[in-house]
């Protein structure tokens, strides 16, 4: 039940503020990425570099039919992750033991840019990653930001310079906002103070503050809030009696380096005491925070939990934490950016850091216990969109608690109830914490016997069915030494999927049927809906009639839970069983229901397995080219995430379809129908999917033909260019066709730059034109 997106770009993140010179730096990284696949960009901190990359990123993207890939490292501390985390932000969500060999296949043929941010503490983990998948993949470029290089060959460097400031005060008023840290520092300011500007009164003092911070953009975005209360005279005194504390200590160190910390210090003696506190105690977040976790985890002693909201609401204010307004969920997401984050961390007393990590690791125990009670709920797919968000929280918690003597324990109750997200999209990572907590966690108690099914259920969904058998013994000894009816059935359900995928289906039954009554005996709907999904699969195996009605039982069941996630998936079992009893009608029609649910979540798992069912359907039923085509759509789709990771017991319906449609076709027209197909974007696979009629073939070119659309725009971007004409926006167009935001959106820039418009309306206009004909 992986979430992730239905189309192959990866947003890069948004822009909360307007981007500000640099002309000379973007043209320069766009020569170099033309003639070099490794650009680092290198420079202090505070000094711009991820927002140059990312504009750079934002640039050069449609030189990059593969995608623009932004990844964000600052919140990753363990280097044995990364190939894990790149592979993760690639939409890779399914990758072996070896996931940087999975990458370099992965990416051999691919043609994608791909932006790693904030590297320098991991230099020589990125080097190595960055080497051999430049090494396997010529179509790939990175673009790098660290304040170090990675030393790896062929690499070119930029040193980010500072914005250009005025070398002295003598010019015009007028002249000197044509310099880029003035013009920063105006534009910014004005943001707060819109009556701001710069005058013949004031000009001296502008260009003295922007060269005394050395026109480094992080030290002026927060002078910027100053100037709101403050003159520029009046900010530049006080400016230098920092600057004489921070230079009269040491000797060394580079004057930007003093000038930024200078700022920030100052921000931070311009704060309130319960907003240095705040700010010191957020440092423990990881990659973000809302306002609960903030409540939750940083009140107490110096900031009571009713005065959290005001001294966060003061950090926003003066720049210190960004907020991101989620328009989805109506939430808010705050982040800090690493430098501030850092210099927090450094302002937390060791007295108080223990205390804040505890309630941090708390809270996180906390939410993971949430995730898994609300798992077969209607919040099942908000779970797993949240679940992405808090991941370097989570991270945090877990490496917290695997290095404090006495919290492996808790490690295990953090990292347990959550693996049915680690499958989904962090399966090598789960496991990895998982078996780390069990080892470290060796006392016989109730929480290592859920610990231990949890870990059995990732060695099955990774074909280690011995030590899963291992794991479910010791778990069901625990069982029945705490007398634990729960975690006893969900030991036989362990029991049966583990004999049900290493090929012995009916083996399994006894123990799905054990685990199914136990379920419902204990009022446990999420693990009744489980033993009879499973066990609708072993019926299937075994082409036994019964797997038809218990495949509808565990429809009804997720339905009545409105889990639509775990419907999705009984959807799936339900084709299958239709598929096996030759009801092929019946059959597409679930696996297209199955795919109208996971499409909406961004589940690529639950659509792969769709579509790879949907071209077995076709193939038995009409083993013509339409079917050869399907085989290769859903190698693509596959190819997405990483693979094709169903168990092998699935392989063999593969080849046997295959088989057949070879025998009916020949297989010159197999050979070239199924490389359209593997051709396919993951839309594009959808697209055919989804389709009725037989000779759709899921390529733009063929779809626009076949179909008679205008422009040489595919079926659905004509859909989609119709709905624009209405006036519909992006967020109105995928709730209208149930697919996800972003793929409404990636459509409409293809729909713009297939007819070669730069707005919609001019789209609109056009659509209204053709529909006139």
């Amino acid at each position: 039940m992986t979430i992730v997106k239905s189309e192959i770009h990866k947003a890069l993140p948004p822009e909360l503020t307007s981007f500000v010179g640099r002309r000379q730096q973007l043209a320069e990284i766009r020569e170099m990425l033309s003639g070099s696949r490794l650009v680092t960009l290198t420079g202090v901190g505070g000094v711009g570099k991820t927002r140059l990359a990312l504009k750079t990123a934002a640039s050069v993207r449609r030189a990059f039919p593969d995608g623009v890939w932004f990844i964000e490292l600052a919140a990753l501390d363990d280097p044995q992750l990364l190939p894990h985390t790149v592979a993760s932000a690639l939409d890779l969500h399914h990758v072996s033991e070896a996931p940087l060999a999975d990458l370099t296949d992965h990416l051999e043929d691919k043609r994608l840019l791909m932006v790693l941010d904030n590297c320098e503490h991991l230099t020589e983990s990125c080097a190595v990653v960055v080497g051999k998948l430049l090494a396997a993949a010529p179509g790939l470029h990175v673009l790098v930001t660290s304040r170090h290089v990675l030393g790896v060959e062929g690499e070119q460097v930029l040193a980010v310079p500072p914005l250009s400031t005025p070398a002295d005060a003598a010019a015009p008023a007028g002249a000197i906002s044509h310099y880029e840290a003035v013009a920063l520092l105006v534009d910014r300011t004005k943001a707060v103070d819109r009556e701001f500007q710069v005058t013949e009164e004031n000009r001296g003092m502008v260009v003295e503050l922007c060269r005394r911070l050395d026109g480094l953009p992080l030290a002026l975005e927060l002078a910027a809030v100053w100037l709101r209360a403050l003159s520029p005279a009046e900010i530049l005194e006080r400016l230098e009696d920092r600057f004489e504390l921070l230079t009269s200590g040491r000797r060394g160190g580079p004057a930007r380096q003093h000038a930024l910390e200078a700022a920030i210090a100052w921000s931070f003696d311009l704060c309130s005491p319960e907003e240095q506190l705040l700010w010191a105690r957020l440092s423990v977040f990881s990659g973000g925070f809302d306002l609960d976790a903030t409540e939750e985890v940083c009140a107490g002693e110096g900031v009571t939990r009713q005065n959290v909201l005001p001294a966060l609401a003061g950090l926003v204010d003066k720049s210190i934490v960004a907020r991101e307004h989620d328009l989805e969920h109506g939430a808010s997401w705050y982040r800090m950016l690493e430098t501030i984050r850092q210099y927090g961390a450094r302002r937390l007393p060791p007295s108080d850091a223990r205390a804040i990590r505890l309630r941090h690791r708390e809270r996180y125990r906390k939410l993971a216990n949430a995730f898994a009670a609300e798992f077969f709920t209607p919040q099942q797919a908000e779970w797993y969109v949240r679940m992405a968000r808090e991941h370097g929280n989570f991270r945090a918690a877990l490496d917290f608690c695997l290095s404090e003597p006495g919290e492996a324990a808790t490690a295990l109750d953090i990292a347990a109830p959550l693996w049915p997200w680690w499958h989904a999209g962090h399966l090598h990572e789960g496991y990895r914490y998982l078996l780390r907590g069990l080892g470290l966690s060796t006392e016989p108690t109730l929480s290592r016997g859920y610990g231990l099914f949890a870990t059995s259920n990732l060695a099955i969904h990774l074909s280690e069915f011995d030590r899963a058998r291992a794991l479910l013994a010791e778990a069901g000894e625990l069982s029945d030494r705490f007398g634990d009816e729960l975690l006893s059935a969900r030991v036989k359900q362990g029991q049966g999927h583990a004999l049900l995928h290493s090929g012995h289906p009916a083996e399994a039954v006894p123990f799905l049927e054990a685990a199914r009554d136990a379920a419902r005996r204990l009022g446990q709907p999420r693990d009744e809906w489980r033993s009879v999904h499973l066990q609708s699969l072993a019926m299937m195996f075994l082409d036994d009639p019964r797997a038809e009605d218990l495949s509808r039982q565990a429809v009804g069941l997720a339905e009545e839970h409105a889990a639509e996630s775990s419907k999705g998936w009984a959807l799936w079992g339900l084709g299958l069983a239709q598929w096996r009893a030759g009801r092929h009608q019946d059959a597409t029609s679930s696996l297209r229901n199955g795919i109208r649910l996971f499409l909406p979540m961004r589940n690529l798992n639950g659509v792969s397995v769709c579509v790879e069912a949907l071209a077995w359907c076709a193939a038995s039923s009409s083993p013509d080219e339409r079917a050869a085509r399907l085989l290769g759509a859903a190698d693509a789709v596959w190819g997405t995430i990483g693979g094709n990771v169903s168990q092998a017991v699935y392989r063999q319906f593969d080849q046997r379809s295959e088989e057949q449609v070879r025998s009916a076709i020949g297989d010159r027209r197999f050979d070239v129908a199924y490389a359209e197909g593997s051709a396919c974007s993951a839309d594009q696979a959808v697209d055919l999917a989804l389709s009725q009629a037989s000779g759709h073939s899921g390529s733009s070119r063929t779809t626009a033909t076949g179909t008679g659309t205008p422009g040489g725009l595919t079926r659905r971007e004509w859909e989609i260019a119709q709905l624009l004409a209405e006036g519909l926006s992006n967020k109105e167009i995928s709730t209208r066709l149930v697919i996800a935001p972003r793929t409404a959106e990636t459509h409409v820039e293809h729909i713009l730059t297939k007819l070669g418009f730069t707005s919609r309306t001019q789209a609109s206009s056009w659509v209204i034109e053709q529909q006139g004909r």
